[in-house]
């Protein structure tokens, strides 16, 4: 009974650390190689700014300042460098063979797309060097003009030895904890069947699905206390890991839900249409093929959002005029059946700089919120201003929020004392937005009621770069 009951034990104990630990592995793997190709970006872009000036004038002595450069970022560990000129040229390396210099390598996939003004990265098999490379390639701009580019490349293996450094440590935390659930099913086997069979449900819990399962450390025998708050320090990473996958679904859920609903209806009504006013049943699948052209766009967006995080900055010129009058014209029949008088004020021609969809998604989300607190009868007003730093502000008329409320209002998830129903993600995106397209997002009160949200923008580049990612006018549905 006591061999065979920690013999059970350890089972147990072994199935819930392999539950744990294989997509743990995973994940650590993910996270270097992302990590690894988000430093190899931002280098490969400081290396682009200091080739800049000796790419145009292709000065020897600027060339050889550049070679240093990059001979210190390859001596410090930092990869691999080649930097080509515009016909893909290698005019600097990394390299301790010189003859690479004046190599061709525009036949490289990802040469030849950073000399097309694209950003590269990802991974491939190296017939030169025998092994799996990182890499990442970045075009060198003066301007609109590409001079060249630059490539970083790195040993994938570095990955592999990294996760494999930490899988170590976490596969002597598992050994130790099946030694210590041996030695509880020798020592205690007769009290050990009552705390057992609870364990066994707790983990029956966590598998099921329940992420608040959690075994009792504060009961039982020494070992056993212990063998609890290793499950549960077990349970806590794997809930974590969870709920960032959650996170970005339910990210990916409350931006795609609106376009979805637009997309329905102008379905909806296409197909209502067909046998009475085929023109009228063309023009709506016309407007419900843009809707769903911007879906695609949103869902890219969120995607890069959520691999980015952190190393997303503000990418293209918009008009945010246009992209404001767009989108009230959209949400004015939903506004309509609800009694809200939906208008927008300011001049034309106002350009921002912004991360692209950025300002529709946050202009979506703020009057998504705005329309479920207002009430019958009330107007939400959206405001352009232009200025040193354009503004874009949505005035409201409902309840408002206090000190405390606005405090919180951007944290994910937090929706305050409200009945309204919803995620508590709108704000939290929002802020995210603003922040990756370098911009200022602030709530405050209005008097008597209401409040007003506003978006401080950069100005953009130049009007003749506007990005042509804005959405075109569709008849309203």
């Amino acid at each position: 009974m006591r061999w065979r009951f920690m013999g059970m034990v350890m089972v147990i104990t072994a199935l819930v650390l392999v539950v744990q630990t294989v997509p743990l592995a995973q994940y650590l793997r993910t996270v270097e190689l992302d990590r690894l190709v988000t430093g190899l970006e931002r280098d490969a872009f400081v290396l682009a700014g200091r080739a800049e000036e000796a790419l145009e004038s292709l000065d020897a002595a600027e060339l050889a300042v550049v070679e240093d450069a990059a001979l210190e970022y390859r001596a410090a560990g930092g990869g691999r460098v080649v930097i080509t000129s515009i016909d893909g040229t290698a005019l600097v390396t990394s390299d301790d063979d010189e003859s690479a210099l004046g190599a061709d390598y525009s036949s490289r996939p990802e040469i030849a797309e950073a000399l097309a003004g694209t950003i590269s990265s990802g991974s491939r098999y190296s017939t030169t060097l025998q092994q799996q490379l990182v890499y990442v390639a970045v075009p060198v701009l003066s301007g609109d003009e590409i001079l060249g580019a630059v490539r970083l490349t790195y040993d994938e293996s570095v990955v592999d030895v990294e996760v494999g450094q930490r899988l170590r440590v976490i596969g002597i935390v598992a050994l130790l904890t099946l030694l210590m659930a041996g030695i509880a099913g020798i020592v205690f086997s007769g009290t050990v069947t009552r705390r057992l069979t609870v364990l066994t449900a707790t983990t029956e819990r966590l598998a099921g699905g329940d992420l608040t399962a959690r075994a009792d450390p504060t009961s039982g025998a020494p070992e056993l206390v212990r063998l609890a708050r290793s499950f549960n320090r077990m349970a806590d990473r794997l809930s974590g890991l969870i709920d960032e996958q959650r996170a970005f679904a339910a990210d990916a859920s409350h931006q795609l839900r609106t376009p979805l609903t637009a997309l329905r209806l102008k379905l909806e009504r296409a197909r209502d249409l067909i046998g009475s006013d085929p023109d009228g049943a063309a023009e709506r699948l016309a407007a419900a093929e843009l809707e769903a052209d911007r879906l695609v766009t949103i869902v890219e967006g969120l995607l890069a959002l959520g691999r980015a995080g952190a190393s997303i900055t503000a990418g293209t010129d918009v008009d945010l005029s246009a992209i404001a009058r767009e989108r009230v014209e959209q949400w004015e029949p939903l506004a309509a059946e609800s009694g809200v008088a939906l208008t927008v004020d300011g001049p034309s021609n106002v350009a921002v700089r912004a991360v692209p969809t950025g300002v529709d998604q946050m202009l979506d989300n703020i009057i998504d919120n705005a329309l479920a607190v207002s009430r019958e009868g009330d107007s939400i007003r959206v405001v352009i201003a232009d200025g040193e730093r354009p503004t874009l502000t949505v005035l409201d008329e409902g309840p408002g929020m206090t000190d405390d409320e606005l405090a919180r209002a951007f944290d994910r998830f937090w929706r305050g004392g409200t009945t309204t129903p919803g995620t508590g993600l709108g704000l939290a995106i929002v802020a995210e937005l603003a922040r990756a397209s370098g911009a200022d997002v602030a709530l405050t009160r209005r008097e008597p009621r209401g409040l007003a949200a506003t978006i401080t923008f950069d100005p953009a580049e130049g009007k003749e770069r506007l990005s042509t990612a804005t959405y075109p006018k569709r008849p309203l549905t």
